[in-house]
């Protein structure tokens, strides 16, 4: 069986990714230092012969006993809350941690996929965004440690690519929402659907018309697994394009939620992209895929989820 190390495995994307190797008869490790992601995410995987979670923190030299086939690079604050409230370890998690997963996977002769970002566009001056699109990125603004880690990783890995022949694969995530986020992520629908479900004031930035394009996490998944199985070695969007407004966003969880919270607005944060749509041409192409879970659907999905989360019953 083919063996795969998932770094940030117990986290939201992480845990998903154990959840579909493990169905693919893979043999996951999963490491993961816990700072956002959980142990509660994977722990109904735990006990499988074929699962094992390591307590550990990929910026330090890393070390798996035993052949690996691929290994993916998922560790890393993700929202701007984390990234606000650990900058340094977001560089660190980006710049060393890259560095340390990908010299594994030269040593152990591995694929090695990075999940990069669409913040690597930054506040984009073209829409949709494509693949060839460079950004425009702030470098020494609030989101910057999150934007230019991943902007390095990205660096990182076409040099090991081109320079050591290391075999690499770049996923650029959009958007991405569904079970096992975190109430306190900070991300819109996160946001939206805790303070809707507690009858709190919905709160959307600025006067909401800043748009983002949101893919639900088993379409994510699905796309990132057949990356890693393609033969392309320059980054590739994943996301939906069914782009949406945060104003439009906030009004369709308080209808699904049948809430009586008020939207309310508050100052837009710095740097905050105004759109953010995928141009999906190359995954539609070259890997055959695209989104299939429609917004209503996953937004169901993830609501019976967060019931359970902030332990109220079912509707």
């Amino acid at each position: 069986m083919p063996r795969i190390l998932i770094t940030g495995g117990a986290g939201f994307l992480g845990s998903h990714l154990c959840d579909r190797f493990i169905a693919e008869g893979w043999n996951v490790v999963c490491m993961d230092n816990f700072i956002t992601g959980s142990p509660d995410n994977v722990a109904h995987l735990m006990g499988l012969e074929r699962f094992s979670l390591i307590h550990y923190d990929v910026t330090n030299f890393v070390y798996v006993d035993g052949d690996l086939d691929a290994i993916l690079h998922f560790a890393s604050p993700a929202s701007p809350i984390d990234y606000l409230k650990f900058p340094i370890q977001t560089l660190k998690v980006g710049s060393h941690g890259t560095h340390k997963t990908i010299g594994l996977a030269k040593a152990k002769g591995a694929r090695f996929l990075l999940a990069s970002t669409s913040e690597v566009y930054g506040d984009p001056l073209i829409h949709p965004q494509t693949e060839s699109y460079w950004g425009n990125v702030n470098p020494v603004g609030i989101r910057g440690v999150y934007d230019e880690a991943k902007r390095f990783a990205e660096a990182m890995t076409m040099a090991y690519h081109r320079y050591h022949g290391v075999d690499t694969r770049i996923v650029r995530i959009f958007n991405t929402y569904g079970p096992r986020m975190r109430v306190e992520d900070g991300r819109a629908i996160p946001a939206f659907m805790s303070q809707a479900l507690l009858g709190q004031d919905v709160t959307v930035f600025g006067d909401g018309s800043q748009t983002r394009s949101v893919c639900y996490v088993t379409d994510l998944v699905d796309g990132i697994f057949r990356l890693l199985m393609s033969d392309i070695t320059t980054p590739v969007n994943i996301g939906n394009p069914d782009e949406v407004t945060m104003l439009d966003l906030a009004r369709e969880i308080v209808a699904l939620t049948q809430s009586s919270s008020n939207i309310v607005h508050m100052d837009l944060p710095q740097d905050d992209p105004k759109v953010r749509q995928p141009d999906i041409t190359v995954a539609r192409e070259r890997l055959g895929w695209q989104p299939t879970v429609q917004r209503a659907e996953g937004l169901a999905n993830t609501l019976t989820y967060f019931r359970s989360a902030l332990g109220l019953p079912p509707a």
